[in-house]
């Protein structure tokens, strides 16, 4: 039953073959045996409540295709029945008094909440290895950091101790870890889904979505998961729409943009190799592979670690052991209260980047740094638009290599922010990315890690990259793969 995909589930709950509270308790058993660490905060009483009521509205009629199923929620948004930690000893005890807008939403859906998801501090990260509370183990290797900073959203599909997940992406952190961990994933274009109640990192960036088994469960999800929200000042205006509606549309006369940067030194040859090998499988249905190139690739690493940490630092100022957050228990005065809390309540990546944020927004250094990062970040999305003149998507790997070992890289944070070199320019320019499994690594290590295929689309072409994902789907099997 846990190897079922949404629309499979939703089938079975609809036609009475299982119940909503027998479907949570199966997962709820799974998650109690699991040894990763995908999940920080479990309350069974709670997440049947929820089932009970979800059998309620599956008896009445009163439903939705995905009444009744689990989700979990990446610990990033704000939940009333759950603590919502931010992976961080600064909230370790914080309950929010409101659900966050994405949580609500799919609740409303009728979905299950079986709790909530480990994830870098504040989101920071790249490997999940940044999270108070320790690092996720990647179900295909435990040897294996999952991918950061949705590790517990990535991992739980992929060790089926959830049918869907809720993630965030700022730089990567729902495709990346979704190629580490051999799942799909989706952001939308930025502004699509609501960020109320989502615990900010860099405002300008973050952005929810879906990571489930297969791009039609992503697109249910998105479903309801996207749409206009008067409480986030950055949500955008549109008509509801459904992202599923082209599924199963021909790919024939489909051009794929393969940018040059993206295939250049650096890139493993396994990873190279699993990606051209999905290409290969697009030109059998039919598609066209277009050259093309995106110039400023290699500075979307300095502009994004300009931008997102100035972001940070304004955003993390609030937690300062007075309004909400971890308060030292000895202190002088109040600056050193703040200094202690702050100390004692963050992780040293946040540390370091609300260094580099405060820094880079000081005087003197304001339009040095910060104003040259946002000229760039605009020449980034012009060179996306020119290249959406030659093709339909964007199609390129994920990350460099497949998922490293945990410890690997903890005392050299530069080489993890160069592992989000793929991710990081469809970010900044808040285009819309998926990340769909194709294969896996070579070699006695890393054939049991997967390996991602990045799909990127012109804004609000969502439904047409889960269409192109989904045809990839329909003819390969790596998205049915797990391992358990």
């Amino acid at each position: 039953m846990h190897t079922k995909t949404l629309s499979q589930l939703s089938a079975l709950l609809h036609s009475k073959q299982i119940s909503a509270t027998e479907l949570a308790q199966l997962y709820l058993d799974r998650i109690a045996a699991s040894d990763l660490n995908a999940f920080l905060h479990v309350d069974p009483a709670f997440t049947l409540q929820q089932a009970a009521a979800a059998d309620v509205r599956l008896a009445s009629g009163d439903t939705t295709a995905l009444t009744g199923i689990p989700v979990a929620h990446k610990d990033i948004f704000v939940t009333r029945h759950l603590r919502s930690t931010a992976g961080s000893h600064m909230l370790e005890n914080y309950v929010s008094p409101f659900d966050a807008t994405v949580v609500n939403k799919l609740a409303q859906a009728g979905m299950v909440t079986l709790g909530k998801l480990n994830c870098d501090e504040f989101a920071m990260g790249s490997s999940n290895e940044n999270s108070y509370f320790g690092a996720v183990k990647n179900p295909w290797d435990t040897s294996a950091v999952p991918g950061g900073s949705s590790g517990g959203s990535a991992a739980a599909i992929a060790a089926r101790l959830a049918p869907a997940t809720t993630a965030t992406d700022t730089g990567g952190s729902i495709r990346q870890p979704a190629s580490f961990c051999g799942v799909t994933g989706i952001k939308p274009t930025y502004g699509s889904v609501s960020r109320y109640g989502m615990i900010a990192f860099a405002s300008s960036l973050d952005q929810g979505g879906p990571i489930a088994q297969t791009a039609e469960d992503c697109g249910l999800l998105l479903n309801a998961m996207a749409g206009f929200d008067e409480k986030d000042s950055t949500s955008l205006e549109r008509q509801p729409e459904n992202f599923n509606r082209d599924l199963n549309q021909s790919l024939q006369g489909l051009r794929i943009g393969i940018p040059r940067e993206f295939f250049s030194e650096g890139l493993a040859a396994d990873v190279e190799q699993a990606v051209r090998n999905a290409l290969a499988e697009y030109e059998k249905l039919g598609a066209t592979l277009v050259d093309i190139s995106l110039p400023k690739t290699e500075l979307s690493i300095p502009v994004y670690y300009v931008i997102a940490p100035a972001e940070a630092s304004s955003n993390l100022s609030r937690f300062d052991g007075v309004r909400y957050g971890h308060r030292a228990a000895n202190y002088k005065d109040l600056n050193d209260m703040y200094r202690q809390s702050r100390t004692e309540g963050f992780g040293a990546e946040v540390k370091r980047r609300i260094l580099v944020g405060a820094y880079v927004l000081s005087h003197g250094y304001y339009d040095a740094y910060y104003l040259q990062a946002q000229r760039i970040r605009r020449l980034i999305a012009q060179d996306f638009a020119a290249a959406f003149e030659q093709c339909d998507v964007i199609m390129g790997p994920v990350a460099p290599t497949v998922a490293w070992d945990l410890g690997a890289k903890a005392d050299d944070p530069v080489a993890n922010y160069l592992a989000d070199i793929f991710t990081l320019s469809t970010s900044l320019a808040g285009l819309p990315g998926m990340s769909i499994p194709c294969g896996f690594g070579q070699g006695e290590k890393n054939a049991k890690r997967p390996v991602g295929l990045q799909l990127i689309g012109n804004y609000f072409e969502e439904a047409r990259l889960l269409n192109v994902a989904h045809q990839f789907q329909q003819v390969t099997d790596w998205h049915t793969r797990a391992p358990v």
